[in-house]
């Protein structure tokens, strides 16, 4: 019988999804520069698109002041914007989409007295404020992101998921430091020992959206065991298994190879901290390697280990979808 994880490639029926082949990574290198000077252009052609709406909104504007003073009407443009100011937002929502950190971790960041705002302290994330208040976070002074840049990175085991670490050692943000200028922050977490895919973005709102647990946003992993997962413990997982902080259960479990029953594929929606890891060590087993192939429908499929990549408009459109709520459940981000 054919082996159901080929390559690498992670093709369980019941999964319907795959992991990522290295030889079929190996061959396609050479177009991986080609690929990310097309991402570059599209995002350029965005930023055109969006130069010329606001080129014709402001030549609309003017006409109609125009239409206006010639009828003898005076003119309330002015007065329109005063009375409903689009850029209005709660302060957490501000510092997101300043690409500082997500919704939540900027509601914390607010909470304990690290933001001014016009030179006064502000506690409450709800805070309203627009664009043309001073915003200073940590003694620093923000700036909205204009551009929105969204980053596929294939991360590589040994690197720590955070924005900076005391300790020196080496951050994820190590790996995609030349990709833009813009400030971006992972989505989500993936430990020091597991590889895989991981997103980059400064989209404070698509970033809250798939982290919150009641979006039930899915994650494949190729997990390989010290040791051949028992037929009994491949039950009891499905069915479920209680852990220090409750029960934890799986989407889907599988054998990616039959032949070789350390090699599991694992289908989770739950983002609990080590939830993968901790399912197999409360069965007494050894998590060797752990490695995610899938995230929210994005693959790590033709990018090498420690690579990255923009995402196209149309993944871009796709993970919006994903974010939708999908139950009334809720728990931590992830971090697996």
């Amino acid at each position: 019988m054919a082996s159901p994880f080929r390559g690498g490639f992670f093709i369980a029926p019941s999964f319907g999804l795959c992991g990522l082949s290295l030889q079929g990574m190996k061959k396609k290198s050479s177009q991986f520069a080609k690929f990310s000077t097309k991402k570059s252009n599209a995002a350029i052609k965005e930023k055109f698109k969006q130069e010329k709406r606001k080129w014709k909104k402001d030549r609309e504007e003017f006409f109609d002041r125009k239409k206006a003073e010639s009828r003898g009407e005076k003119p309330v443009v002015e007065a329109k914007i005063e009375r409903a100011d689009p850029g209005l937002m709660p302060l957490n929502k501000y510092i997101a989409h300043a690409g500082i950190a997500g919704r939540r971790e900027a509601a914390d960041l607010v909470k304990k007295g690290l933001v001014k705002v016009n030179g006064e302290l502000v506690t409450e994330p709800g805070h309203k404020v627009t664009s043309k208040d001073e915003v200073v976070v940590n003694g620093k002074k923000t700036f909205l992101q204009k551009d929105l840049v969204y980053i596929l990175l294939n991360k590589p085991k040994d690197y720590i998921t955070t924005t900076s670490d005391e300790r020196g050692r080496k951050t994820v943000l190590d790996l995609i430091k030349r990709a833009t200028p813009q400030r971006v922050y992972p989505v989500g977490r993936l430990d020091r020992n597991t590889s895989g895919v991981l997103l980059f973005t400064n989209d404070g709102e698509l970033a809250q959206s798939l982290t919150h647990p009641k979006h039930e946003v899915k994650k494949v992993y190729h997990v390989t065991l010290d040791r051949p997962l028992e037929k009994k413990d491949f039950e009891k997982i499905l069915s479920g298994v209680v852990l220090d902080d409750g029960p934890a259960s799986v989407d889907v479990l599988a054998y990616a190879d039959v032949k070789d029953k350390t090699q599991i594929g694992v289908e989770i929606h739950s983002g609990r901290n080590r939830i993968v890891r901790r399912i197999f060590e409360s069965l007494k087993y050894d998590v060797r390697q752990l490695d995610r192939v899938v995230f929210a429908g994005l693959t790590k499929k033709n990018v090498d280990r420690g690579k990255w990549r923009f995402l196209s408009e149309k993944e871009v459109r796709e993970l919006k979808y994903f974010s939708k709520p999908k139950s009334k459940k809720a728990g931590p981000a992830d971090q697996s």
